[in-house]
């Protein structure tokens, strides 16, 4: 096993909300362990304005949140990426980008916070739900003996972590 950080890439369709959030957390939470990217197959542009307030409130340095494609990623001088989780919400029935190559993949789907309807606070509520959700994914993949787990069962816990987190209650 090698002492060089992992790269982990999370997609989504817009990059302005989910993949942006669980880049800040994982960059965070890691320890050095992760390097955490984020990328959309079709990107907003710029950060949704609560992304950004949600991750300020919670004293995050939001300086390298940025809407940026996929593709960037794809290029022969980017980082080779370990991991590529999509986080696009299949219920939604969005598109989620497929990631080319040899990483591990997972799709830990959770809905779009940018496309809450309601008011500001159902609306803020959302981007919180969606920053949990991230979070408690984030938290149970740092924890995987990634050194003493074979590629077989590391690709079942990652498909297990998008597929059987609990709700709040």
């Amino acid at each position: 096993m090698t002492d060089k950080p992992f790269n982990v890439l999370f997609l989504c369709t817009g990059n302005s909300a989910r993949s942006i959030l669980a880049e800040a957390i994982l960059n965070r939470v890691s320890s050095g362990r992760f390097n955490a990217y984020s990328a959309g197959s079709h990107p907003k542009g710029q950060v949704h304005p609560y992304s950004l307030q949600l991750l300020e409130s919670l004293n995050y340095d939001t300086a390298f949140a940025l809407s940026k494609p996929w593709d960037e990623f794809a290029t022969p001088d980017a980082p080779k990426m370990d991991f590529v989780f999509t986080v696009c919400d299949d219920a939604a029935n969005e598109a989620c980008p497929v990631w080319p190559g040899q990483p591990m993949t997972a799709h830990w789907g959770v809905p779009d916070p940018a496309a809450a309807e309601g008011t500001d606070a159902e609306k803020h509520l959302a981007f919180a739900e969606a920053y949990r959700m991230l979070n408690n994914r984030v938290s149970i993949f740092i924890s995987l003996p990634m050194n003493m787990i074979d590629k077989l069962a590391l690709q079942k816990r990652l498909d297990e972590i998008g597929r059987n987190l609990p709700k709040a209650g």
